[in-house]
């Protein structure tokens, strides 16, 4: 969808990431809004990504400066956000659904860090950053170099990496990553009083790291406050399921968004819809709840959302729904349970 008839969509709004709309490293109920809207409206969004510092020179204009080193309050966690955003009308126990409309990196680099974190650290025992180029015309991203981290990865904290030329190995691998331009971190604001870690994604959504939310995919969220209080962060380029490495290709991403609010529609756990499938999603500190939780949400997806029986459901979980594991790098790893739309519109 051209820019131009998005802009003509109804009502529009702009939302710019500057040091007065982003917030770093946490979520937070009482956090006052920077835009409000009514449902149905349409947002253009700017997301910038907490691993810009890598290397500033390719992946940092003076917006993304400014709000570098205007935002001095961070943590705990270590993701950038913008927001939030208060949907009039939007209650605690409605569902708030985003559409992603269009999304454009904003510069045509992106970072991945092999980090602390990273699921295969114990073997590496060191942290690397990978610059990737964007060729936003072929949709692909191409490594160029990549240097070992020395110190902290500064992304909680003041502080920029400039890696000297010297250090910058190319990447000797001819390899071209098919780009799946996505936000990490959706969600609204969660219903525990106080700062919350933008690491561990939950019900209210967060820090999921699913690439299938990427334009022309739509996001249910539950509702825990008045306004909802939405907000976006964590913009990837490209990333595989599990997030071996703890990171994608991470790179700030604007985007056009249309947000409502739904009153018929209650769900406990964010769910995904794309052009093909029904997205549930699972959390826990431990893979296997979060497995189960995924397929109780699929079981209660299909029971109350279909109408069919918990008998028939369990069945087509079996045979049907795919189920794979989101990420493994978080405080919470996550699963999804993907149910093909078509399962429901094939002729027998």
């Amino acid at each position: 969808m051209a820019a131009d008839s998005i802009r003509d969509a109804g009502h529009f709004h702009i939302l710019k990431a500057t040091p007065q709309s982003c917030f770093w490293g946490f979520f937070d109920r009482d956090l006052p809004s920077v835009l409000t809207i009514d449902s149905g409206d349409i947002v253009y969004v700017e997301a910038l990504t907490h691993r810009a510092g890598d290397a500033p020179d390719v992946m940092m204009d003076e917006g993304i400066a400014a709000v570098y080193s205007q935002i001095t309050d961070r943590g705990p966690g270590g993701h950038l956000m913008t927001g939030p955003i208060k949907v009039n009308g939007a209650q605690s126990g409605d569902t708030l659904m985003v559409r992603v409309l269009k999304t454009e990196p904003r510069l045509p680099y992106g970072s991945n860090l092999a980090a602390r974190w990273g699921y295969l650290y114990d073997a590496f025992k060191k942290e690397r950053i990978t610059i990737y180029k964007l060729d936003l015309n072929a949709g692909l991203a191409y490594p160029e170099f990549g240097f070992d981290l020395q110190g902290d990865a500064l992304c909680n904290k003041p502080g920029l990496i400039y890696p000297p030329d010297s250090a910058r190995q190319p990447f000797q691998a001819k390899v071209a990553v098919p780009m799946r331009p996505h936000f990490g971190v959706m969600g609204v604001a969660p219903a525990a009083r106080g700062r919350v870690s933008s690491v561990p994604p939950g019900a209210f959504g967060g820090n999921i790291d699913n690439w299938r939310l990427g334009a022309g995919a739509t996001m249910y969220y539950p509702i825990c406050n008045e306004g909802a209080n939405f907000f976006v962060g964590d913009p990837h380029m490209a990333q595989g399921d599990a997030e071996l490495s703890g990171t994608a290709i991470e790179a700030s991403m604007n985007a056009y968004l249309q947000i409502f609010v739904i009153h018929d529609f209650p769900i406990s756990n964010p769910i995904l819809e794309t052009d093909a499938y029904w997205i549930t999603h699972g959390f826990d500190e431990d893979l296997n709840h979060a497995m189960r939780q995924s397929a109780e949400e699929m079981l209660d997806f299909l029971v109350n959302k279909r109408g069919i029986s918990a008998d028939e459901a369990y069945s087509l979980m079996s045979v049907a729904v795919d189920f794979g594991i989101t990420q493994v790098v978080d405080t919470k790893r996550g699963c999804h349970a993907a149910l093909p739309k078509d399962l429901f519109t094939m002729d027998l």
